[in-house]
Parts: C-alpha cells; sequence; structure tokens
C-alpha cells in the first residue's frame, strides 16, 4: 500500500523547495555583486595608494634619490602594504622595500604596457608567501604609471602589493549577514507557508468531514466559512446541496409516509368490508333476536337486565364497525367558505356539558379579521371534536384547556393555525410517533380512531397537524389549515 501524502504536506514541500531556491539564487546574485563590489572598492583603494605614493617621493624619485626613496618606503610598509617597487623608464627596478628584493619574479617585473595613458593601470590577484614559516595569502598587486608635467612620455611605474586578508574577512563577514538575512527570510517564509497551508487546506478538511457524513445520512451538515475565494465558493456550493439533499429526504420521507398510510387504508378498507359482511348481517340477526325476546312477558328483572347489557354490547360493535367503516372510505370533501372560528365555537357547545362538569377553564385567543376559509365544515368540526374530546379526558378536574388561532405563514403559504393546549398528563415520548397511527390508544375504552382520523381530514385539506407534549405536562395539537384554494 502506498503511503499517502496530505494536501498540506505536498503544499508545504513545493514550497519550502521554492523559497529555498528562490533564496538560494537572490543570495548568490547578491554574493557575487557584493564581492565584485568590495573588489573594486580595494582596487580604487590600491590605486590611491599608489597615486599617494608617487606623490610623496615624485622630487627623490625625479632626481633619482634612490636611498631618500627607499627609506620612505620601508616606512609605509605595514601588514596591508606587504611591497612597494619603483620602476625607471625602460621597465628596471629602481627602488622598493628591503623586503621585497628577494622575490625577484616580483621585483624584477613591470606589468604595464608600453603605451599606457595617464589614468591607467595594472591589477592582478595573486599568492604571496613572504616566509616557509607563514602561510601563503592572496594579494592585490597594482601597478600604475608615474607621468612628469610637460612630459609625452611616462617617467616610470610604482608597483605595490596589497593584502587581500582584510577584503576577505569583509566578504566573510558579507556572506555571514547575507546567511543570515537568507535563513530569517527562509524562515519567514517557511512560517507563512505554513500559515497559508493552513488556511487552504482547513476549509477543504472541513469539507472531508462534511462528506464523511453526509455518506453516513447526516444531511444536516453546514460549513460555516468567512472566505470570500474560491474555497469560500465551494462551501457555499456544498452547503447549498446539502440543504437540497435534506429537503430531497424529508420530502422523500413525507411521500413514504404517505405511501405507508394510503396503503394501511387500503387495507383498512379492504378489511372493512370484509367486516361489514361478516359481522353485520349475523349481528343484526341476534340484535332482532334479542329484541324478540325482550317482548316476552314471562321475562323477570334480572333477565332483562342482562339482555339490555347485550344490546349495549351488539350498538357498541356498530358503532365501531361505522367508525371503521367512514376512517378506510374515502370521501369527498364538500368544500365551502367556512368561519373556522365559528366552527370551533360549535364544537365547543357541543361539549359544553363535558367542559362545565369537570369545572374546566376554556380560554380562546382568536385573532381578529381572520379570513374564511374554503374547508369542509362537517369533517373539521369533527377533528375539533376529537382534539378536544381528548383534551377533556386527558385533563383532572379544575384544569385548563386553551385554543389560539391566528394567520400563519409556511413557505410563501398563507395558512391558519390553530393549537388546542390542555394541562394534562401529557403523552409519552415514545408514543408521539405513533399517536396519529390507526387503531393506537392508550385509553382503556375507545377504538383509537379519532386521531387518525383527524389527520386524515387535515391532510385533505392540504394541511397539517402535530402534537409535542410532555409527560404529566399537557399536550399541545397545532393545526394548519391553508387559505387559499386547493390544488
Amino acid at each position: 500500500m502506498k503511503n499517502k501524502m496530505s494536501i498540506r504536506t505536498r503544499f508545504l514541500l513545493s514550497v519550502v523547495l521554492l523559497i529555498t531556491s528562490l533564496v538560494g539564487m537572490i543570495l548568490l546574485v547578491i554574493e557575487k555583486r557584493e564581492v565584485q563590489t568590495i573588489f573594486e572598492e580595494q582596487k580604487k583603494k590600491g590605486v590611491l595608494i599608489a597615486a599617494n605614493i608617487i606623490q610623496e617621493n615624485l622630487e627623490p624619485f625625479l632626481f633619482w634619490d634612490k636611498e631618500g626613496v627607499e627609506s620612505n618606503l620601508n616606512k609605509r610598509i605595514d601588514q596591508k602594504l606587504i611591497y612597494v617597487i619603483f620602476y625607471g623608464r625602460r621597465k628596471e627596478p629602481f627602488a622598493a622595500n628591503a623586503d621585497i628584493k628577494k622575490y625577484f619574479s616580483i621585483f624584477q617585473r613591470s606589468n604595464l604596457a608600453d603605451d599606457v595613458q595617464p589614468g591607467d593601470f595594472y591589477f592582478a590577484r595573486r599568492d604571496f608567501q613572504p616566509s616557509d614559516e607563514v602561510e601563503p595569502f592572496e594579494i592585490l598587486e597594482i601597478e600604475v604609471p608615474v607621468f612628469v608635467e610637460g612630459a609625452r612620455e611616462r617617467w616610470g611605474s610604482v608597483k605595490i602589493g596589497l593584502s587581500l586578508k582584510e577584503m576577505q574577512e569583509e566578504i566573510r563577514k558579507t556572506r555571514l549577514v547575507l546567511l543570515f538575512i537568507g535563513g530569517v527570510g527562509f524562515l519567514v517564509g517557511v512560517l507563512g507557508a505554513i500559515f497559508l497551508a493552513r488556511r487552504i487546506t482547513k476549509p477543504i478538511k472541513k469539507l472531508v468531514e462534511a462528506t464523511m457524513r453526509i455518506s453516513r445520512g447526516d444531511f444536516s451538515q453546514q460549513i460555516q466559512l468567512d472566505s470570500h475565494d474560491e474555497i469560500g465558493e465551494l462551501a457555499q456550493s456544498f452547503n447549498k446541496m446539502t440543504k437540497e439533499l435534506l429537503e430531497a429526504r424529508q420530502k422523500m420521507e413525507i411521500a413514504q409516509k404517505k405511501l405507508i398510510q394510503a396503503e394501511k387504508l387500503a387495507s383498512i378498507g379492504r378489511m372493512s368490508a370484509s367486516i361489514a359482511h361478516e359481522i353485520r348481517n349475523p349481528l343484526t340477526s341476534v340484535k332482532l333476536n334479542i329484541q324478540k325476546v325482550e317482548e316476552s312477558p314471562h321475562l323477570d328483572e334480572f333477565e332483562r337486565e342482562h339482555l339490555a347489557l347485550s344490546e349495549e354490547g351488539i350498538r357498541q360493535i356498530e358503532k365501531f364497525v361505522k367508525e371503521l367503516l367512514n376512517f378506510a372510505r374515502v370521501t369527498e370533501l364538500n368544500l365551502e367558505k367556512f368561519s373556522l372560528p365559528q366552527i370551533l365555537e360549535e364544537s365547543v357547545k357541543i361539549l359544553s356539558d363535558s367542559l362545565t362538569k369537570k369545572k374546566i377553564h376554556f380560554q380562546k385567543k382568536i385573532a381578529s379579521s381572520l379570513p374564511l376559509v374554503k374547508v369542509d365544515g362537517d369533517k373539521i368540526r369533527q377533528v375539533f371534536l376529537n382534539i378536544l374530546r381528548n383534551a377533556i379526558e386527558a385533563v383532572e378536574e379544575g384544569g385548563e384547556i386553551s385554543v389560539k388561532m391566528a394567520p400563519y405563514l409556511s413557505q410563501g403559504v398563507k395558512m391558519i393555525k390553530i393549537e388546542i393546549c390542555d394541562n394534562g398528563c401529557g403523552i409519552e415520548d415514545k408514543n408521539l410517533e405513533t399517536i396519529f397511527e390507526p387503531f393506537f390508544t392508550t385509553k382503556s375504552f375507545g377504538f383509537g380512531l379519532g386521531l387518525a382520523n383527524a389527520r386524515k381530514i387535515i391532510e385533505q385539506h392540504g394541511g397539517m397537524i402535530k402534537v409535542r407534549s410532555q409527560k404529566d405536562k399537557g399536550a399541545c395539537f397545532e393545526i394548519l389549515i391553508p387559505v387559499g384554494e386547493r390544488k
């Protein structure tokens, strides 16, 4: 398996190599120019020293005062000025400091051309070893012509030897400074590259992590970046994609739930038809026979009481069959414009006795100027009755039930929002997902079709119903009904 190298590592290596190459080339060019500059300054310095020596010794040189010239030259010799040689007009040695005379290759030879002009000079770099005990060192040899005012030809020349130790030390210091500057520049460049690499790769790492979360099904992942470059645009596109994926999954889940609900209704419909055929006919026969037996004058009170209980049981079975058939039957809505507050008021009047009996505090908060809504009035009343009955059964004596009704805007669609809340026993969290399922009930009576039928009716109107609740803290049902025409 090949070793993986991250983008950050590759970027850092590339930048380090680039910085190293650039710093190296820049330092090489600067060092070359600095060395050249120092050498040129050393040449100028040597020419000035030679010219100064000529001025000091011009008079004795013109009068061929060899001893006077050599006396002056021996005084000038030091660690920097290694030797000084005066040559005559025919390039023959005239005078020199005492130590250089034994070096015949230097002392005997003049390097100036015959046709030199004032201002011309000769220079060369060479190694020089004063003695066997001293290591050879480099010198700069400069020879300048001597011209006398009024003469057309040169009178002679002066050759000096300057030690380059000082120049080499200066070059060494210059190189150390350049290396220090280069090191600092390299360090700054590397730190800048690390910062830049982190700035570039951090959002990419976030994108990778978000992609992995999406692969595990978490479409709520969003990347928060303040960058306005291409990385920022990529993050925005990614966020847009995850948002669209989340919306698509939600739509798919809703469609799947509706499909499951439709399949359940179809199954209930088939079961209802079977129930109607298999139960209703024999049940009617039993009911008629009981009624016929009740007409007998020979029954005592105990027998009549049990026959009455049997009839009540038959009525409960008939009620269940009727509710089941009504729930399973796909009926068309009788849509007309109604006032939802009026439908609510009628539902409350129907349940007024139950509210009074349990001394329930009932509160209404209805927004003013609510528009008329095109609904099936009887069906919506049935929804209100089912939810209000459940609320009445859930609260204790002296409990509270409140109803709020107000305009609401959902994704650009105008709706009316109805909230029916109570402070009863509430609903356990595990039951919140199944409370609208057919035949689900936590009560010891009833068939578990009330809320299922309420959801069916609201969804037929293009709305939605949901519940929020906590155990022992009451429940709140939220109903949304669109105001506009149903498509």
